[in-house]
């Protein structure tokens, strides 16, 4: 089939959507489709075997667009729009998969150029727009009937967490929703030498958190559960990602908190050095605030091995459970006590970190995306072969 890709991000850039793209595209043409990848105008170049990307123009004065809902990511989603047009002319494709809100206008696209339509949910918008904004719940509600309408007439909804596919159940037949999570990032192999984290650590366990530092990450509540342990109690922390201004913020925090000997916030590294950064923690820490969808690094923090500390919230606890992780209630002081549980107990954290493994191994590796994938896309290419047998977890 030809396939039109819409991804209203920039592109390509190390962070969970942008990542998740990226795997489809590549995945859908090894599996023999035309693909054609369209995104915002920002973002660098990488090589996608098969796949042909495509920019929008830039919108004048929108640069920087950051991650979620804003008005330059409204812009450049009109831009995205006319950009479609073009596109569909030339490229005549049988299926347009649409990212995120690109649904929206992807629907009345689809019927106009007689294609069937894809809607790659990774997030429930009307959800994020209040979030961000607690005053718009008043108009939150138009985004959620366009959601569930999307939904309604999309021909296949892929959702990239169960609380995603439950909510599109509300309006789209059960054998049109696929379950498509994340999987463990894979940085191409590199011999590009990484920090050593522990030069602070002496002979403390050490703690990390990887990503961003928006206020839902919950980075701050991290910072003040250390502070909150007793000197001789704290692991060192080490925190990798987040923008300039953001690790500058908590920097300043850490230094309020009399922590400059035990955190250090390295700002962002490259996706390939991940693996041998996460190896050297022996805790590995989402304290995220809120949000269902279960964020990429979750997936990757599995993989490593190592004991995780995250927060009792859906995005976490539909992917893990006590068995694999220690989960807290989202207080500086709960995240304190699951630090201080797992700094005192080696075998804990090994009990915990071999059962995370395990299950990443089974459900949320490379391979197991890539057969989820080709059985979703067998709904709109019958001929397509027989989709392999599913996993543990969707048999479950």
């Amino acid at each position: 089939m030809k396939i039109l890709m819409l991804a209203p991000q920039p592109f390509y850039e190390e962070r969970g959507t942008p990542i998740a793209v990226r795997m489809a595209a590549e995945a859908l043409a090894a599996q023999g489709h035309e693909v054609a990848l369209l995104s915002f105008h920002e973002g660098r170049h990488v090589p996608m075997p098969g796949v042909r990307h495509h920019r929008i123009a830039a919108p004048p004065g929108v640069r920087n667009v950051p991650i979620g809902f804003s008005l330059g990511k409204l812009v450049c989603d009109l831009w995205m729009f006319f950009a479609a047009v073009g596109l569909l002319r030339r490229y005549r494709p049988d299926v347009i998969h649409a990212v995120e809100e690109a649904a929206f206008f992807a629907l009345p696209l689809s019927r106009l150029f007689g294609t069937r339509l894809v809607y790659d949910a990774d997030s429930i918008l009307s959800e994020q727009i209040v979030e961000k904004w607690p005053k718009a719940r008043a108009i939150a509600w138009i985004v959620e009937r366009c959601e569930q309408f999307a939904f309604r007439r999309s021909d296949l909804v892929i959702a990239v967490c169960p609380a995603i596919q439950q909510s599109a159940s509300r309006s789209a037949a059960a054998d049109r929703i696929h379950l498509l999570p994340d999987v463990a990032m894979e940085g191409p192999a590199t011999a590009a030498p990484v920090e050593d984290l522990r030069l602070n650590a002496k002979d403390r366990p050490l703690a990390l958190y990887v990503g961003n530092l928006e206020s839902y990450q919950g980075v701050h509540l991290l910072i003040q559960a250390m502070a909150a342990l007793a000197p001789a109690e704290r692991p060192a922390l080490v925190v990798i990602g987040g923008k300039a201004d953001h690790v500058a913020q908590h920097r300043q925090l850490a230094l309020q908190c009399g922590l400059e000997d035990d955190v250090r916030l390295l700002g962002p590294r490259p996706l390939d050095g991940l693996g041998r950064y996460l190896a050297q923690a022996d805790i590995l820490c989402s304290p995220r605030l809120k949000g269902r969808n279960t964020p990429m690094k979750i997936f990757s923090y599995m993989a490593s091995g190592k004991a995780l500390l995250a927060t009792d919230i859906e995005s976490h606890s539909q992917v893990l459970d006590a068995r694999c992780a220690m989960l807290t209630p989202a207080t500086a002081q709960d995240l304190a006590q699951g630090l201080r549980r797992l700094c005192a107990d080696g075998a804990l954290r090994a009990r915990l970190g071999e059962a995370a493994a395990a299950r990443a191994r089974l459900d949320y590796g490379h391979a197991a995306f890539v057969d989820r994938l080709r059985r979703a896309y067998a709904v709109l290419s019958p001929d397509a072969g027989t989709p392999p047998s599913p996993t543990a977890l969707e048999a479950a």
